[in-house]
């Protein structure tokens, strides 16, 4: 069973819809125990770092993911999904993150003939070996919609960059915590497929 965490942010329903395409069985919760016993745990989000923060908070929302994640269960998070997991973010300074991971969330620095939120398909680069990657050809496109952009501490955590006005950290791999800055269920077969891979994942 798929925990999907209702934070009340945007694109649950889509990532929803897309795992049970997959053949997976979804529910969409805040509750404490089914979030635990859950097989896997995605966060998804659409919106501003500050205010998912205080919804967390708000729905008791940031101990039982840490304690999810310490199971070694499966979690992904998805686009401002993966911002949440790292420590701060430039939009809402001041506003701590989950911190699962070390590392800080940038405004995408302006650029001439780029427009920002960069909203559209890029290609990415994946690293050899990752798991959530599995199969993908090199230099896929996936679907970004973001005005913000992780910069990891760790690098040897990233999965996959793009290239937009700066070198973007789009995807991270530590342990069993998994996340997309791009939107897998909005990106075609390649995020059907980067999808099924975290659903299958052992």
């Amino acid at each position: 069973m798929v925990a999907i965490i209702d934070y009340d942010a945007g694109n649950i329903a889509s990532v929803s819809k897309a795992c049970e395409k997959l053949g997976s069985k979804v529910v969409l919760t805040r509750d404490r125990e089914v979030i635990l016993s859950a097989d896997r745990v995605i966060l998804p989000g659409v919106g501003s770092f500050g205010d998912a923060m205080e919804k967390l908070e708000r729905f008791g929302l940031v101990d039982v993911i840490k304690d999810y994640v310490k199971t070694g269960k499966p979690f992904l998070g998805i686009c401002l999904g993966l911002q949440l997991i790292f420590e701060s973010s430039d939009e809402t300074p001041g506003v701590k993150g989950l911190g699962l991971l070390r590392g800080s969330v940038k405004r995408i620095p302006d650029a001439e003939g780029l427009k920002i939120p960069h909203i559209g398909w890029n290609d990415i680069t994946i690293r050899e070996g990752s798991r959530l990657f599995a199969g993908i050809p090199q230099n896929s496109y996936v679907y970004f919609v973001h005005s913000y952009y992780l910069d990891a501490s760790d690098k040897s955590q990233v999965a996959a960059t793009t290239h937009y006005s700066v070198t973007i950290d789009a995807s991270v791999e530590a342990g069993n915590v998994f996340a997309t800055q791009f939107h897998p269920e909005k990106s075609g077969d390649v995020g059907l497929k980067i999808l099924g891979n975290f659903l299958n994942l052992k």
